[in-house]
C-alpha cells in the first residue's frame, strides 16, 4: 500500500491524501468515505478521552464522539482543512456529562492520598507515582472550562488556535484560562509540599 501524505506536505509524485475537508464534504454524498476521519482521528481522540476519563469509559466515548459527528458532518465547515479541532470540541461536550464523575475520580484520588500513613506519605514524596493524588485533588479544584483547556494542551496536544475553535472561545481566552489553571495547579501543588 502507497503511503499517502496532506497535500501541503506532499513531495513530487507521492500520492495525496485528501485534506479531511475535501473528505468530510465527499461524505455528505458517500457517508463511507466518513470511516477516513474515523481512521485518521480515533486513536488520538479515544488517547484524550482516556487520560481523562480512564479505559473503561473511552470506549464508548470516544465512539459517541465520531458517532456525533457524522450526524454533524453536514454541519462541518468546509473552510477548516482539519476537523481535529472540531473532533477535540464534540469530545470536550461529551465529556461535560461525565464531569461530575471526573471531578468525583479526581477528589477520591486526593483523598486517598490523605488516608496513607505517614511513612507512605514520605515514600509517596520522592516519586513519581506521588504526585498523581496530588495532581488529581488540584485538577477538581479548577474551574470546567480552565480544565477543559489545560486538558486540551496537556492530553490532547493542541495548540491554541485549536482549543479556540475546540471550544468555541477567543484565542485569547484559551491564554489567560490556560495560565490560571497553571497558576492554580502550581500554587495547590506547591502548598503541598511544604
Amino acid at each position: 500500500m502507497a503511503a499517502t501524505v496532506p497535500s501541503s506536505a506532499a513531495p513530487a509524485g507521492m500520492p495525496v491524501e485528501p485534506s479531511d475537508a475535501v473528505v468530510m464534504a465527499a461524505s455528505r454524498g458517500d457517508p463511507e468515505r466518513f470511516s477516513e476521519i474515523f481512521d485518521r482521528y480515533f486513536a488520538e481522540i479515544h488517547r484524550y478521552v482516556a487520560s481523562r476519563l480512564g479505559d473503561a469509559a473511552a470506549d464508548d466515548v470516544a465512539a459517541e464522539t465520531f458517532l456525533t459527528a457524522f450526524t454533524l458532518r453536514h454541519k462541518y465547515d468546509t473552510g477548516r482543512p482539519q476537523a481535529r479541532a472540531w473532533l477535540y470540541g464534540i469530545a470536550t461536550n461529551l465529556l461535560r456529562r461525565h464531569r461530575r464523575s471526573e471531578t468525583r475520580a479526581y477528589r477520591a484520588v486526593g483523598r486517598a492520598a490523605d488516608e496513607t500513613d505517614h511513612a507512605d506519605r514520605v515514600a509517596e514524596m520522592v516519586s513519581a507515582q506521588g504526585m498523581r493524588p496530588r495532581l488529581a485533588a488540584a485538577l477538581a479544584g479548577l474551574g470546567a472550562g480552565d480544565r477543559d483547556v489545560l486538558l486540551l494542551v496537556a492530553y490532547g496536544d493542541l495548540g491554541y488556535e485549536e482549543v479556540a475553535q475546540a471550544l468555541g472561545i477567543r484565542v485569547g481566552t484559551v491564554g489567560s484560562r490556560l495560565n490560571r489553571a497553571r497558576r492554580k495547579l502550581r500554587k495547590a501543588l506547591e502548598g503541598d509540599a511544604e
